[in-house]
């Protein structure tokens, strides 16, 4: 079992301008990738090709393939793990760490420097893959990567509304104190019932105070490691 703290933080590097390169806040994103995206689009209607049914078709392509990466993301490199100590701090330095302190804000979105890293080779594989057109796909991924990233930050620092959006923070309340191995889907449950790892009907309205400040919980390590 593994103990679920959601006051605190854990410290990442003894040095403290390394650890405080693993925090972040979500304005600092959004103001990183906001105008990007939009010269982007901008530059593309203006310089390539001014067709608003292309940027707008490829753009949503961009949008919707996003939802897919993000799944992968979350199951199988977010959540891989098996018993050598490497894969164990890799577990954890990149997510684990998450899921022991889910309340620490700081920790809610990527820091800019692995963000821009890998939004960088996103960059170039798109535009290698696809030419000019690969700059509208990839303002589409990376709009997809900001509205996760904001609803991720909403789930967890912000306390869930009385009204049918509430669900959102239901469902990931499941992945977080009842399956680890469900429910990977943040920006939507699409894949997680395309891939089989949609949560049992009857745990989808398990209620956020199983997250509340104050509280401690514990879920079910299934191979002895934080997930």
């Amino acid at each position: 079992m593994a103990t679920v703290k959601v006051k605190g933080s854990a410290k990442l590097f003894d040095n403290k301008i390394l650890d405080l390169l693993t925090r972040t806040h979500p304005g600092i994103i959004l103001g990183m990738y906001i105008p990007l995206c939009a010269f982007l689009l901008w530059y593309f209607y203006h310089y390539i090709e001014p067709s608003a049914a292309a940027l707008t078709g490829i753009f949503f392509v961009g949008l919707f393939s996003w939802t897919f990466f993000e799944y992968i993301l979350h199951r199988y490199v977010f959540h891989f793990v098996n018993d050598t100590k490497w894969a164990q701090k890799f577990h954890y330095f990149v997510h684990g760490v998450h899921h022991e302190y889910p309340k620490d804000k700081q920790r809610l979105v990527m820091p800019p420097v692995p963000s821009i890293i890998i939004a960088g080779t996103f960059f170039i594989i798109f535009r290698w893959i696809m030419g000019s057109y690969g700059l509208v796909f990839f303002s589409g991924f990376i709009i997809g990567y900001l509205c996760y990233a904001m609803i991720h930050y909403a789930l967890h620092a912000v306390r869930p509304p009385k009204n049918a959006l509430k669900f959102a923070w239901e469902y990931h309340n499941i992945h977080h104190f009842r399956h680890p191995d469900k429910a990977f889907g943040v920006s939507s449950p699409l894949w997680d019932i395309v891939f089989g790892t949609y949560p049992p009907i009857k745990e989808t309205r398990v209620r956020h105070r199983q997250s509340g400040v104050g509280q401690q919980s514990t879920v079910n390590n299934m191979d002895g490691s934080h997930h």
